[in-house]
């Protein structure tokens, strides 16, 4: 037998201990005979353990070195091949650490609150900042009550009743027909500005309302409304007359009221309209009390109605560049405001120092936000129209420039509150509005057009809260409540936002890139070849499917698509085809931008779903068209830890059925990270202007039979 074996055999007899049962076998010995390898050792099993041993260490050995680099030891435990897949086990926080944080914060809010009431200098401080924390907490849960498609709406009505800035500028003109000094003169100039927003405001928001109508909608009758209003100016007059000594501030309730209303109707598209009914009405009424509490002589009346009449008149009908436009008059109008109050009480200043520290502290506060919310929306404004360059734009040691501007700010203030001569102090307000509007030029620069939706909301919060320094400052309920309105709306959105990029509110203002989920290792290599299809393949697929899911991008509204896309949903749906769809929260160059385009374009808003209700649909669709859309729908955000977008909710579309991805080219978005769904096996690139694509896809449409 041994000779039939090849050469290099080897045979183990384990019977060699008790004399083999190999005839060849030599007990204790490996040899070799014939050419094969006989193993005759007696003490197998105690040699087991250390072959196992040294086999699974040259194993172990080998694997360290193929998870190291070659130069060193040193293990990526982000690398795919390495990182744990297993589902990590959460943490449980135990019940007294969240209760104990809980406490902390209700300990820090009721600390403040003692702090503010031992520092409050007078009475109406503290009656004005009970006022601010309860208009903040009514705008908080208003504000979350309002739909994601009516957040465009929500924008430029915040900035229709922002225009109530109109009534501190009221109340420091003077001189009759025309103003007689500085002061009079900023003030006229803060009501001309004011009354823009008011104007353009409300019939911005009514056009983009009735945007969101359809054709089977039952009419509406919001003339009826003027009822109320008109109850309500009647029983305002009537109080005058009377010599009612609350006619001014239940007015000014009623007016805060209506523009709570404004914003709560929001909440659903059945009472949007209603809502702008009820904002024009408190704003009105507001305008109404202030003149009524001020009783002007007819000349400054005249003033006054030339300023808000002519204002009000102004048009402006550009999305969403008025958005940002409406915010810098805004600013505009509070630092003017704030200059012109300064001048106007000085004398007032330095009879009672202490009692008007407050009132000094919020005209500055409100001169250096008007200051940032001026600049800042003009640069937003800028990129938006395409004067600017949209992508970021960073100064050499810009964080140093910022935190510079912010010192020096500081330093005036100190120099500001600290001195009572007026020229001292009116230099520290010129150098605060310098420094302040330098810094909105400064910050905005630095943020990308992708980043807009959340500056505009930031924009958005910054003028409600320099309403607000206004009211403090005049001592004026309706522009505290107005101003806590708006500043909670902006900065609700703006958590919105921020939280749908996953990005921190900070890093977006300072200009920063990258989520905070990102890892600290590479992004993975996207390697493979896209494949490219045609307007006839893809009008197969559409027609061939039996429900489509639509993703609009930013590529829409800059080719202006929303036509042709409109059209050629009524023609898939006339098919018996089902569309719908899908708008990421940060689509567009502003909150719910998408909307309002697909709403103009006559696409019914009940087929236009958030990105939270429709991503599990995704999995049961036949076709996903994607169109101008490229960070919102990247994999790798899911996929890749250390992708600058980790952790950025996305829109699932590559589990579709077949995705088509029209772009320009199969370069990277905003966010500079190549998309893997370019290069997944069920995806068609059609590439060229969204426009072009989109008409070319209705016309073969169009030109097939059903």
């Amino acid at each position: 037998m041994i000779r039939s074996m090849r050469t290099g055999s080897v045979v183990v007899d384990l019977a060699a201990e008790a004399g083999g049962n190999i005839e060849t076998t030599k007990p204790g010995e490996c040899y070799r005979k014939h050419g094969v390898v006989h193993i005759g050792y007696v003490d197998l099993p105690s040699r087991l353990p250390t072959q196992a041993s040294t086999l699974y260490a040259n194993n172990i050995s080998k694997l360290l070195m193929y998870m190291s680099d070659k130069d060193e030891f040193k293990i990526n435990l982000t690398d795919e091949e390495v990182a744990d897949k297993s589902e990590s086990v959460p943490v449980e926080i135990s019940p007294f650490v969240v209760t104990a944080r809980k406490a902390g914060a209700i300990t820090a809010g009721l600390g403040s609150l003692s702090i503010i009431g031992v520092l409050s200098p007078n009475v109406n401080f503290a009656a004005m900042t009970t006022t601010f924390a309860l208009a903040g907490i009514v705008g908080y849960h208003t504000v979350w009550g309002v739909v994601p498609a009516l957040h465009s709406p929500l924008m430029s009505v915040t900035n229709a009743i922002s225009g109530t800035t109109v009534a501190g500028a009221l109340c420091l003109m003077g001189g009759g027909m025309l103003p007689s000094n500085s002061s009079q003169t900023l003030a006229f100039g803060a009501a001309f500005i004011s009354s823009i927003n008011i104007g353009g405001g409300f019939v911005i928001t009514k056009r983009m309302l009735d945007m969101f109508k359809r054709k089977d909608d039952p009419l509406e009758h919001n003339y009826l409304y003027a009822v109320p209003a008109a109850l309500f100016l009647g029983g305002y007059y009537y109080g005058l007359q009377t010599n009612a000594p609350s006619a001014h501030s239940i007015a000014y309730l009623g007016s805060s009221l209506c523009c709570v209303g404004a914003l709560g109707g929001l909440s659903s598209q059945r009472t949007a309209r209603a809502g702008n009914a009820l904002g024009m009405t408190g704003v009105v009424g507001g305008l109404a009390a202030t003149l009524g509490s001020l009783n002007p002589d007819p000349d400054t009346l005249l003033q006054m109605a030339t300023a808000i009449g002519i204002g009000s008149t102004i048009g402006v009908s550009d999305l969403p560049q008025l958005v940002a436009a409406f915010h810098s008059f805004v600013g505009l109008a509070a630092t003017m405001t704030c200059l012109a109050n300064y001048i106007a009480e000085h004398s007032h200043f330095l009879a009672d120092p202490s009692g008007f520290a407050a009132a000094k502290l919020s005209l500055f506060l409100g001169t250096y936000i008007g200051g940032v919310t001026f600049t800042g929306s003009l640069m937003a404004y800028g990129k938006l129209q395409g004067i600017l360059n949209s992508a970021a734009t960073y100064l050499p040691a810009r964080h140093a420039l910022n935190s510079a501007l912010l010192l020096g700010n500081g330093v005036a203030l100190a120099i500001y509150m600290s001195n009572t001569d007026y020229s001292m102090g009116l230099q520290m307000l010129g150098l605060t509005t310098g420094l302040s509007s330098m810094m909105g030029v400064t910050l905005t620069m630095a943020i990308g057009g992708a980043d807009m939706p959340v500056v505009i909301t930031i924009l958005n919060s910054y003028s409600g809260w320099a309403l607000c320094a206004e009211g403090f400052m005049l001592n004026n309920n309706l522009l505290t409540i107005v101003g806590a309105l708006i500043g909670s709306s902006g900065a609700i959105l703006s958590y919105i936002m921020c939280k749908a990029m996953n990005r921190s509110l900070i890093s977006v203002i300072l200009g920063g890139v990258g989520t905070k989920s990102q890892g600290s290792g590479e992004a993975k290599a996207i390697e493979g070849t896209a494949t490219l299809t045609n307007v006839s393949e893809t009008i197969d697929w559409l027609t061939n499917a039996n429900s489509v899911i639509i993703v609009p991008g930013y590529g829409l509204c800059a080719a202006q698509a929303q036509y042709p896309i409109a059209q050629l949903v009524k023609e898939l749906s006339s098919r018996g085809i089902r569309v719908r769809f899908a708008v990421h929260p940060v689509a567009g160059r502003m909150p719910g931008q998408l909307n309002v385009l697909l709403a103009e374009a006559g696409v019914p808003y009940d087929i236009v779903e958030e990105m939270d209700d429709i991503n599990n649909d995704f999995d049961s669709t036949d076709v996903v068209l994607v169109i101008g859309a490229n960070d919102t729908v990247n994999s790798a955000a899911e996929d890749d830890p250390n992708s600058s977008i980790a952790g950025m909710p996305v829109l699932r579309v590559w589990r579709a059925k077949k995705v088509v991805i029209m772009k320009r080219t199969l370069g990277v978005g905003y966010a500079a990270v190549d998309n893997p769904v370019f290069f997944n096996d069920n995806t068609a690139m059609l590439l060229g202007d969204a426009k072009k694509m989109c008409d070319q896809l209705l016309t073969s449409l169009q030109g097939t039979s059903h």
